[in-house]
């Protein structure tokens, strides 16, 4: 991004960005808004413009497809993230993983913290990295406090799946890839992943790319 567009305020941003239907432009890797901590929301988009944006932001997710999205995924270094997995995954993937449906959600100046010391390690994969997945160790539940689009104040705990998904979004708003808390001797190729690594754990990635996990 240009310096030049860094000072167009924030709103008229999102109302270029929003002048067009259909998803938006996901932001790739190397990009310096992905590597900035987003200002946090305080009223820059007004109602019916952030009612528009998380729509956008919605919509952009589905279409990726994706089981979340960061404002500044799409070039808006606010903190608001989106959510939403349905989680259509064999049974055994679902218990190995924790893997539960999760609501759409909007998430507004979120935090987390781990509740208790439990890590497990997963694949994932970020829409601006796109064609590669890594394997990355989490706090297997932890508790999200912030805002809804609407102010109403969240603070709730989160395990499995959806406590990932809620780390790695908002990873995004603290200017984080998730590569940077990957095992990088993991680094696959989807089509890798998908040929060799589709187990419901990574425990033979591990074995065979000389990795360890948690315990």
């Amino acid at each position: 991004m240009s310096a030049a567009h860094d000072r167009v305020p924030l709103a008229e941003r999102v109302e270029r960005l929003l002048a067009t239907d259909g998803p938006l432009s996901v932001v790739a890797a190397g990009d310096p808004v992905l590597r900035q901590a987003a200002e946090p929301f305080d009223g820059q988009l007004e109602p019916a413009l952030l009612a528009r944006f998380v729509d956008a932001l919605r919509v952009t997710m589905h279409a990726a497809p994706g089981v979340g999205l960061a404002a500044p995924q799409v070039g808006v270094p606010l903190r608001i993230a989106v959510i939403e997995d349905p989680a259509p995954v064999p049974e055994e993937v679902r218990l190995a993983r924790g893997r539960e449906p999760l609501p759409f959600r909007v998430l507004v100046n979120p935090s987390y913290e781990p509740v208790g010391a439990a890590r497990a390690a997963f694949f994932e994969g970020c829409l601006s990295v796109p064609g590669w997945q890594a394997v990355v160790a989490r706090p297997t539940r932890v508790r999200l406090t912030g805002w809804d689009e609407a102010g109403r104040a969240v603070d709730e705990v989160f395990s499995g799946w959806p406590a990932r998904i809620v780390q790695h979004e908002t990873d995004h708003l603290d200017g984080v890839l998730y590569v940077d808390r990957a095992e990088l001797r993991s680094l696959s190729a989807n089509r890798t992943v998908a040929e060799r690594w589709a187990q419901p754990t990574p425990e033979a990635a591990a074995r065979e790319l000389g990795f360890e996990l948690p315990r």
